[in-house]
C-alpha cells in the first residue's frame, strides 16, 4: 500500500448525498479480476447518463470532495478499488458509509469527515479550480486562507502514514513471530512436524 502523507492539488467536487457503492461500482463488475484494475468501472452507469461527470477512469485528482452519506449501501470493497485505482487518495465528506470507511482505510483511501458547510466551501473552491491540501500528519485539510482540522483514528492514521495494509501489518511482526515460533518448537516439539 502507497503510504498517505500530503496530497496537495486539484480536487474533484461532487455536491450530492447518498453515493452509494453501487453508483461507484456497479456490481455487474466486481465478477471481473482485481488485477486489471477497476478504474474503468468508476460511476460506470452515472457517467453513461452524464457525459459531464466530474469523475473519469483515469486522470483524476487525487482528492474528491463529496456530499454527506458518501459510499453507503452495499459492503463492496470494489468502490474502493475503483476510486483508487482512478487515482483518487482522499474523499472529505460530511460523512460514510461505515463499511466503506473501513474498507478505505485498509486500502489506502483517506476519509476525512468535516462538518457539510466546510464540504461545501471546498466544493465551491474545487469547482473554481483552487488548490486543496490534505495534510495527514497535522490533520488539516488547507484550502486559500482556510484550514480546516479533522480527526483520524490514531491505529488507522499509522497505517496510512506507513503504508501498512493487514499483510503489512502482520509482516511488521516478522522477527518477534519467528521468535516465538521458535522458542515454541522448542518448548513443544511434538506440536509441529519437521520441516
Amino acid at each position: 500500500m502507497k503510504p498517505f502523507t500530503v496530497v496537495s492539488g486539484r480536487a474533484a467536487a461532487l455536491d450530492q448525498p447518498n453515493i452509494d457503492t453501487d453508483q461507484i461500482i456497479p456490481a455487474r463488475f466486481l465478477r471481473r479480476s482485481r488485477a486489471d484494475g477497476y478504474n474503468n468501472f468508476l460511476f460506470f452507469d452515472v457517467r453513461q447518463a452524464n457525459p459531464n461527470f466530474p469523475l473519469a477512469p483515469r486522470g483524476n485528482p487525487e482528492i474528491l470532495v463529496a456530499g454527506a452519506n458518501f459510499g453507503c449501501g452495499s459492503s463492496r470493497e470494489g468502490a474502493v478499488y475503483a476510486l483508487g485505482d482512478a487515482g483518487i487518495r482522499c474523499v472529505i465528506a460530511p460523512g460514510f458509509g461505515d463499511i466503506f470507511a473501513g474498507n478505505a482505510g485498509k486500502n489506502g483511501l483517506l476519509t476525512v469527515v468535516l462538518p457539510e458547510d466546510r464540504c461545501a466551501e471546498l466544493r465551491a473552491a474545487a469547482a473554481a479550480g483552487a488548490d486543496i491540501t490534505v495534510d495527514l500528519p497535522n490533520q488539516q485539510v488547507r484550502a486559500a486562507n482556510s484550514v480546516y482540522e479533522f480527526a483520524v483514528d490514531p491505529f488507522r492514521k499509522r497505517c496510512l502514514l506507513e503504508g501498512l495494509d493487514d499483510i503489512g501489518l502482520t509482516l511488521a511482526n516478522d522477527d518477534t513471530i519467528a521468535a516465538f515460533e521458535a522458542a515454541d518448537r522448542s518448548d513443544r516439539p511434538w506440536a509441529l512436524p519437521n520441516r
